[in-house]
């Protein structure tokens, strides 16, 4: 694992969340994450205070293997790619220690360029060099 190109990794990442092509990002989900990798995202605030306002005192949403990675890739391709509004793109401040990576990217509008969201990601890499398990905070 020590030969990866933690630019390459960050710019494949960030890359498969805009895929327009379905077939094309079915197979970057494929190359980045493990066969049994997680997704594992911090809601928005007002998510888990809804939660809390139901009794859940802890509330994240997870997509773990392939196919659920497919679905939460594609669905927020949908969302904010898709319309045409947003584009998202890595703030270029990957660091890396043994297995684990982290970077912040920011989800910015494609007619502006200004920042609409923030987030940081934790990434652990297994030996093969793909994502065993992804944590992702929304920070602003």
């Amino acid at each position: 694992m020590a030969g990866i190109d933690l630019k390459n990794l960050i710019d494949r990442y960030v890359a498969v969340w805009s895929e327009p092509d379905p077939e094309r990002r079915r197979a970057a989900i494929r190359g980045l994450w493990s066969t049994d990798g997680v997704h594992v995202l911090q809601p928005p605030q007002e998510m888990r205070q809804a939660a809390q306002g139901l009794g859940f005192d802890r509330f994240v949403l997870e997509a773990r293997g392939h196919d659920a990675l497919e679905s939460r890739v594609t669905r927020a391709y949908e969302e904010f790619v898709a319309p045409g509004t947003f584009v998202f793109r890595s703030r270029g401040d990957a660091d890396r220690l043994h297995d684990v990576v982290k970077f912040r990217w920011e989800m910015v509008f494609r007619d502006s360029g200004d920042v609409a969201a923030v987030g940081l990601e934790i990434l652990v890499l297994g030996p093969d060099g793909r994502i065993v398990s992804d944590y992702q905070f929304i920070e602003a």
